[in-house]
């Protein structure tokens, strides 16, 4: 049983930890919409937004690899949790795209329906990423994975600050 609540205390941190970069950009395109409803003919904030959500998302993967300690042996198992967190990026960035160029007509049921697309495919790459992160996890010593969790704790802390 113990294990078991490792293993879900583990799936929430990567949760917490990938899923806050995928899950800011709806509410940015939200955000966009009800401030400045004449933004939908220049670049909005959600556009912009998932620019700096890729950048982001690169620089939290160099952040990651960095202050996770990856050894050369753990290479192949990090690009694996890259990938995926790259591949969720990108499509969450289309997501975002699809709904920005309908938001002049969508009605308040559409855009409910939009958001639900963004959480059902936030959760569909959490499904990608949690395996290959789990694989890079069971290869590190037992210090890299007490670093990992304090890594993850961290992050958590300063995402509800």
């Amino acid at each position: 049983m113990s294990q078991f609540i490792i293993r879900a205390g583990r799936s929430v941190a990567a949760a917490a930890l990938f899923g806050a970069v995928l899950a800011a950009a709806p509410l940015a395109a939200s955000h966009a919409q009800q401030v400045d409803p004449s933004a939908q003919t220049r670049p909005t904030h959600a556009v912009i937004h998932a620019k700096h959500m890729a950048d982001h998302s690169e620089a939290r993967i160099t952040e990651l690899h960095n202050k996770l300690h990856i050894t050369a042996a753990q290479e192949d198992l990090w690009t694996a949790v890259a990938e995926a967190i790259r591949e969720n990026g990108k499509a969450m960035q289309s997501s975002l795209s699809d709904r920005q160029s309908r938001l002049k007509t969508m009605t308040a049921i559409d855009d409910l329906k939009s958001f639900e697309v963004i959480a059902d495919q936030h959760a569909e790459g959490l499904k990608k990423l949690i395996p290959a992160f789990e694989a890079l996890y069971a290869s590190m010593t037992p210090e890299q994975q007490k670093h990992a969790d304090h890594v993850f704790g961290e992050h958590q802390r300063h995402a509800h600050l």
